[in-house]
């Protein structure tokens, strides 16, 4: 995966950002000066924050997750699409509708009714329906079309949510927050980077920064995407020990130091959990609790106060569903732990 330079942003115009009156306090660590009123971000630390969103990206297009970008901006709209259709990952670009995550039930009714129009025209029901009907239908086609077209392949909650512009986006970015969902975003001088769980420091305002931070973004999930088919392809020929080097290998750069260093125990990537996300997951295994059977074996209420004592980010999870989730992967019942994920929201149980 290779590193974007600082010379390229810069050429993009990623250091513009807001008018120092509009500016968010909070963002002051991102921001390397003053000029003319304008506040410029500190790219060497773009570089930083991008290199890190673009590997567990990365990581989570690999589980087989999907990825839900968020752009309604006219800026970004035609840029997120062309981009992120590319890697095969749902978008939204039009208007957020309330409840998308929240209530992505009704949301699966929505898209349903659309794949159920499409039946109408393949066996000739629609040919049946008056003139005024075909008419009614086909607009209620278009305007489904337009708003959920591209997540008609989302059969379950994205494993995380990617924003361009926080403050314009902040009812998705709530809704995430909700349900535990990671949230990666370009976050410009003007917004609050304590709403997201990884942030890229840019100006989310000009086509050509989107651009940049787009393309680097796309690429590693492309090669996240690549490397999951590789593996396939490994177990449909029986090969298992290229499998296993790559996944003591990914285990290797994924863990901290002081574990890889000193703990040779194998671990397993406990983000397939619904509701860990990748630095819940490295602030358990810190804790000790690297694998499956760990996770089934620990108290909600110690994982609570685990995830507590990484961060105050993350104080909201809720793990109660964790052990159970946790059981049945360590016993290698994966589809009846799909269906039951598909079945809750945001492996929180009713």
């Amino acid at each position: 995966m290779a590193k974007v330079e600082v010379k390229e942003l810069l050429e993009a115009g990623v250091h513009f950002g807001h008018l120092t009156r509009k500016w968010n306090p909070n963002m002051a660590p991102y921001i390397y000066m003053e000029r003319n009123g304008i506040h410029v971000i500190n790219l060497y630390k773009t570089v930083a924050k991008l290199e890190e969103s673009k590997e567990a990206l990365k990581k989570i297009a690999a589980s087989g997750r999907k990825i839900l970008f968020v752009a309604t901006k006219k800026q970004a709209k035609d840029i997120v699409a062309e981009k992120v259709a590319n890697v095969n990952m749902p978008y939204i670009t039009e208007r957020w509708p309330g409840g998308m995550l929240t209530n992505f039930v009704t949301i699966r009714k929505a898209v349903k009714k659309m794949a159920s129009i499409d039946r109408m025209k393949k066996d000739g029901t629609f040919n049946t329906l008056s003139k005024k009907e075909r008419l009614q239908v086909d607009r209620l086609r278009a305007k489904l079309e337009k708003n959920l077209g591209s997540i008609a392949d989302m059969t379950r909650l994205p494993g995380a949510l990617f924003v361009v512009d926080t403050m314009r986006e902040h009812i998705a970015v709530k809704e995430a927050q909700k349900l535990n969902i990671p949230i990666f975003a370009m976050v410009d001088t003007n917004s609050d980077p304590r709403d997201v769980d990884y942030l890229i420091p840019a100006n989310d305002d000009a086509s050509k920064s989107i651009n940049i931070i787009m393309s680097e973004v796309t690429d590693a999930i492309a090669e996240g995407l690549a490397d999951r088919k590789s593996e396939k392809q490994a177990d449909k020929e029986g090969n298992d020990e290229p499998k296993k080097a790559k996944k003591e290998s990914k285990k290797v750069e994924s863990a901290p130091k002081s574990e890889t260093d000193d703990n040779n125990d194998s671990s397993d990537d406990l983000t397939k959990v619904e509701g860990i996300g990748p630095k819940a997951a490295e602030a358990l295994v810190k804790a000790g609790i690297a694998s499956y059977s760990d996770l089934a074996k620990a108290d909600p209420e110690n994982v609570k106060e685990i995830l507590t004592e990484a961060s105050s980010r993350m104080a909201h999870l809720d793990p109660t569903s964790w052990p159970k989730q946790a059981q049945m992967a360590a016993d290698g019942k994966w589809d009846e732990l799909k269906e039951w994920q598909d079945s809750v929201k945001g492996g929180v149980e009713e």
